[in-house]
């Protein structure tokens, strides 16, 4: 599914990844853990096609990323990878509803469609009557879930999480990592966790640990 190979990358003199070599398979839960700095976030970016390393390959699903230019880049992260991001990252002037749709309409999809698939997400997330809410009416909780309909909306086969659960209090923590774990098994994702949540990692298939900008264990 995702298969790194010597990756590297570097802001001026800063070397933040250093040949890091990683392969997910399809339908695994795999978490990234490691120290602040570790490059962890930086990796996940370059996964996502957020990023571009400054030596080394990425693919996933069989595309070499490094053979598509700008265009087909950000229309194969809009088709295949979804994102759920620490702080929401939820546009404050639309609805719940609205901010899922969005990437969906990005991609040309057609609005009566999209709006249906939305509404049966959000239902399924248990949000029915929170659909038309703006996100400063929505609680955490809410908005991490309105966060993960929005990365479902194009059907994607990746889900890249970035501190998923970090601003979450610890009863919406333990909802939103049982739902990544239910939306694995409903709709056969494969999801890559950046997290310093040690209850999150231990419930993973596979943990990875990173520390200056190398992995050191993969367990």
């Amino acid at each position: 599914m995702i298969l790194a190979k010597n990756i590297h990358k570097s802001f001026g003199d800063l070397d933040v990844l250093k040949g890091v070599e990683l392969n997910v398979t399809k339908g695994e839960i795999v978490s990234i853990v490691g120290p602040s700095g570790a490059g962890k976030t930086t990796l996940l970016q370059i996964l996502g096609t957020l990023d571009k390393p400054n030596a080394g390959e990425v693919l996933v699903d069989g595309i070499d990323f490094s053979k598509l230019g700008e265009k087909e880049l950000a229309a194969f992260r809009n088709k295949h990878i979804g994102f759920i991001f620490q702080f929401h990252q939820l546009l404050p002037e639309f609805t719940a509803l609205e901010n899922v749709m969005i990437p969906a309409l990005i991609a040309g999809k057609d609005n009566k469609k999209t709006t249906q698939k939305a509404k049966e997400i959000l239902a399924y997330l248990q949000l029915t009557d929170r659909m038309e809410h703006k996100p400063n009416e929505l609680s955490g909780g809410e908005k991490q879930r309105v966060a993960v309909a929005r990365a479902l909306i194009n059907d994607p086969s990746l889900i890249l999480a970035d501190e998923p659960s970090g601003s979450l209090d610890t009863k919406n923590r333990d909802e939103l990592h049982k739902l990544l774990f239910d939306l694995r098994d409903k709709y056969g994702l494969t999801i890559v966790i950046v997290t310093h949540d040690k209850e999150l990692a231990a419930l993973s298939d596979r943990v990875i640990e990173m520390r200056d900008g190398t992995i050191i264990s993969n367990y």
